[in-house]
C-alpha cells in the first residue's frame, strides 16, 4: 500500500472519529440543557419561597446524586436565569443548544441584550471557542467591532448574494492585533513580520475560515515581480483574500494597488471553482467618505478597516488557541454535518 493511500485512509478515519465525537457531544449537551431548562422553570415557579427553596433543593439533589456535579446553589440559580431568558426568547434557546453550559452562563452574565447574546452563542459554536477564548472575545468587544463597526466596502456592487453578505460579515473595525514582539516605532515590514510570528492570534482575530497562504507572496506580471503583503484563503467564502498593511492613514492610491493585486490573483492563482478574490486594506485610520470615493468605480471587491496594536493576550488563551490545521478541521466537520442534516 502506498504511503499516501495509507495517510488518506487514516485521515478519513480520524475525521469520522472526530465527527462522531462531535455528534455525541451535541446530543449530550442538548439533553443537559433541556434538563437545566426544566429545573430552571421549577425553581422560577417556586420563587416565592425565596433562597430557602434553592438552598434545600441543592442539599437534596447532592444527597440523591452524589456523583453528579452541577447541583450547587450557584448553578441552580444559573438554571433559573437560563430559563427566564430562554422562555421569553426562543431564538436564545435554539442558539444556546449549540454550546456548553459554561459558555451559556458566561454569555448570560456578561451580555444583557438578547440579540447580542444570540450572536455570541452562534460565534462560539461556529468557531469552536474555548471558555477562555470566548471570554476574551467578549472583553475585546468583538460584536461592536464586527457587527457595528465602520467598515466601508464595495461588496454589494462587486459580489453577488450571499457572497456579498458573507464578505461584509467577516470584516471588523478596528482589528485588534495582539503583537507582543512589535517595537514602538514600527514600519510596515515589521508589522507584517510580527503578524506572521503570531499567526495563531491573527487567525483568531481575522475570524472563522481564514487559512494562511503566505506573506510577501510573489506574483509575476509581465516581466516584473510583485509581492502581496499577506495572502489568505477563506474556506467558507471559497476565495483568496489579499491583505495590504499600511502604517498610515488611508490614501486613495491604496485602492488602485490592491485592485491590481486582485486582478493578478484572479488571473494567475484562482481556479475555476474559486469565487472572486477579495481585498482588505488595513491602515492606521481612515476617512469613510475618502474610502467610498476611492472604491466607487472599482470593480474588484475591496474593504477598508483600521487596526490597533495590542501587546497583551493572556497566556492561558494563547496556549488554548487552535492551530491552523485544527481550525480547518473544525470547519470541514461542521460543513459535513450541515450537508448531512440537509439531506435528512
Amino acid at each position: 500500500m502506498l504511503e499516501k493511500d495509507f495517510k488518506k485512509i487514516v485521515s478519513e478515519i480520524k475525521s469520522q472519529i472526530t465527527n462522531t465525537k462531535l455528534e455525541i457531544f451535541k446530543e449530550a449537551n442538548k439533553n443537559l440543557l433541556k434538563l437545566y431548562y426544566n429545573l430552571g422553570k421549577i425553581i422560577y415557579d417556586n420563587s416565592s419561597w425565596g433562597n430557602k427553596f434553592i438552598n434545600e433543593l441543592a442539599i437534596e439533589l447532592k444527597a440523591s446524586f452524589p456523583n453528579i456535579k452541577g447541583f450547587s446553589v450557584r448553578n441552580l440559580k444559573n438554571m433559573k436565569k437560563y430559563y427566564k431568558e430562554c422562555s421569553k426568547n426562543q431564538f436564545v434557546q435554539t442558539a444556546s443548544a449549540q454550546i456548553p453550559w459554561s459558555h451559556n452562563i458566561l454569555i448570560l452574565d456578561k451580555i444583557k441584550e438578547s440579540q447580542k447574546r444570540i450572536w455570541y452563542m452562534n460565534q462560539a459554536a461556529i468557531n469552536g471557542f474555548s471558555y477562555d477564548v470566548l471570554a476574551f472575545q467578549i472583553k475585546s468587544k468583538v460584536y461592536e467591532r464586527q457587527v457595528l463597526g465602520d467598515k466601508p466596502n464595495n461588496f454589494t456592487d462587486t459580489l453577488v448574494k450571499p457572497q456579498s453578505d458573507l464578505a461584509k460579515d467577516l470584516m471588523k473595525d478596528p482589528y485588534i492585533l495582539n503583537l507582543t514582539t512589535l517595537k514602538e516605532n514600527y514600519i510596515e515590514m515589521e508589522l507584517e513580520q510580527a503578524m506572521v510570528e503570531k499567526i495563531k492570534t491573527v487567525l483568531l482575530e481575522l475570524g472563522n475560515g481564514f487559512s494562511f497562504v503566505g506573506n510577501q507572496y510573489k506574483i509575476t506580471v509581465g516581466n516584473e515581480d510583485y509581492f502581496i503583503d499577506m495572502l489568505f484563503y477563506h474556506t467558507k467564502l471559497h476565495c483568496y483574500i489579499v491583505i495590504e498593511l499600511k502604517n498610515t492613514k488611508f490614501k486613495p492610491e491604496y485602492a488602485g494597488k490592491i485592485n491590481f493585486y486582485l486582478s493578478a490573483v484572479d488571473d494567475l492563482i484562482k481556479s475555476d471553482f474559486d469565487n472572486p478574490s477579495i481585498g482588505i486594506i488595513l491602515c492606521r485610520e481612515k476617512d469613510k467618505i475618502s474610502v467610498e470615493y476611492a472604491l466607487k468605480d472599482i470593480n474588484k471587491p475591496i474593504g477598508v478597516s483600521s487596526y490597533e496594536i495590542s501587546k497583551y493576550m493572556p497566556k492561558d488563551i494563547l496556549d488554548k488557541l487552535p492551530t491552523e490545521e485544527e481550525i480547518n478541521l473544525h470547519i470541514n466537520i461542521d460543513e459535513k454535518i450541515e450537508q448531512e442534516e440537509g439531506e435528512k
